[in-house]
């Protein structure tokens, strides 16, 4: 075969792998759209622990540094906590900048809730495009850049959305990002789990979510 062919199985290939890698971001977006979660009383060093393991060849391929410190024990589903941190860690990871990949993880209460904060050294994120980044499909690097399918991010905010609470991001080009989580009380999410028992619709989910914030937290 000539080198137009191989170029074009090549792209044929690529295609075909990144289709698959959508596919399975998909479902595990669907998954966890639907999935009863298990809460439990959890550590969330215990969390991270896990995380690190599931990452850890990625993480020594880029020599990148996790620190976090003494971090509080929480009511959640783990296996979606883990699942959370795991495409934070990993964004910050695969968006990397010229230096090694520092990330810093911290958590402090609020009020009667807890904020974490996912912190990196990476390309960063134009203000233009951070209220796009947790749509679905909403890349903002071409293939070739960065291999990515576009739906980590909303995984993530499907998340946190699953235990009540809010996710946003702070960014700078050049400058590393920041992404901030609020997870919250206890008694808002045992409410919101008889709504999810009772299969209420997303759309009226979100507004008795809002409701109950500003009852609960005056927010």
């Amino acid at each position: 075969m000539d080198a137009d062919a191989n170029e074009f199985i090549g792209y044929a290939v690529g295609g075909a792998k990144r289709l698959d890698k959508m596919i399975q971001d998909i479902l595990i977006y669907s998954k966890i759209a639907n999935k009863e979660r298990n809460l439990t009383h959890v550590n969330i060093n215990n969390i991270l622990e896990q995380t690190y393991l599931n990452l850890k060849t990625s993480i020594d391929e880029n020599n990148a540094v996790i620190t976090y410190n003494e971090l509080p024990s929480l009511i959640i589903d783990e296996q979606l906590m883990i699942q959370l941190f795991q495409n934070l860690i990993s964004n910050a990871i695969k968006y990397r900048g010229e230096e090694y990949p520092k990330i810093q993880i911290s958590a402090k209460k609020e009020d009667k809730q807890w904020l974490f904060s996912v912190k990196d050294n990476g390309i960063g994120i134009s203000g233009k495009h951070l209220g796009k980044i947790f749509t679905i499909s909403q890349r903002l690097h071409t293939h070739e850049e960065y291999e990515r399918t576009g739906i980590g991010l909303a995984i993530a905010q499907k998340i946190i959305h699953q235990h009540g609470g809010q996710i946003w991001a702070e960014s700078e080009p050049g400058k590393g990002s920041t992404f901030y989580f609020l997870q919250c009380p206890w008694s808002i999410i045992k409410i919101i789990n008889v709504f999810f028992k009772c299969r209420i619709r997303s759309g009226f989910y979100i507004l008795i979510l809002k409701l109950l914030r500003i009852i609960v937290l005056g927010s």
